[in-house]
């Protein structure tokens, strides 16, 4: 009997350590399903700071274009209301070319220098037009005249409002007499 209970004990001992180790299988199964979990957690949450990341620079790209367009198109409605000072300057330029009144010739073509200097600056430029083949990107005709010479059909045979081009774009037509 000594010997059945000395079995029966050692039978009870194999079958706890076989129960502690299928608990530890169980909680080691657990473990490991608890730690994809979390992984795949981590994942899905880098994943969504990756695309807020995303979002925040298209807005941040977006809002300093919208700003330099905004600058930009001040400036180019600041600068088309400098334009008619342009033309008076011009006018005044060609009357006093007529004249003998030296002073008032060199008076107006510094300050029409140094205006249209700085406007340069800022990106403007005339459109030549007299001459040029007519280009309804740059030139609005304004009026026809007939011309005697063949290749001078098409041709802008007069200026009379001069265009200009800020960084490229048209800021103003300019006004021609077109001969055909």
């Amino acid at each position: 009997m000594a010997k059945n209970m000395a079995k029966n004990k050692e039978e009870l001992k194999d079958e706890k350590k076989e129960e502690k180790k299928e608990e530890k299988k169980d909680r080691i199964a657990e473990l490991e399903a608890e730690a994809k979990k979390l992984s795949d957690q981590i994942a899905e949450e880098k994943n969504s700071y990756l695309k807020l990341m995303a979002e925040f620079e298209t807005f941040r790209r977006r809002t300093a274009e919208e700003k330099l367009a905004l600058v930009g198109s001040a400036s180019a409605e600041t600068i088309k209301g400098l334009l008619p000072v342009l033309d008076d300057c011009e006018r005044a330029m060609e009357l006093l070319a007529q004249s003998s009144d030296e002073a008032a010739k060199e008076g107006t073509s510094l300050i029409y220098n140094k205006l249209m200097a700085y406007l340069k600056t800022r990106g403007l430029e005339k459109i030549e037009a007299k001459g040029a083949k007519f280009d309804t990107d740059f030139h609005e005709a304004v009026a026809q005249i007939p011309v005697p010479e063949e290749d001078k059909k098409g041709l802008v045979y007069d200026v009379v409002q001069t265009g200009y081009l800020l960084n490229g774009n048209v800021l103003r037509f300019a006004k021609v007499v077109v001969g055909i």
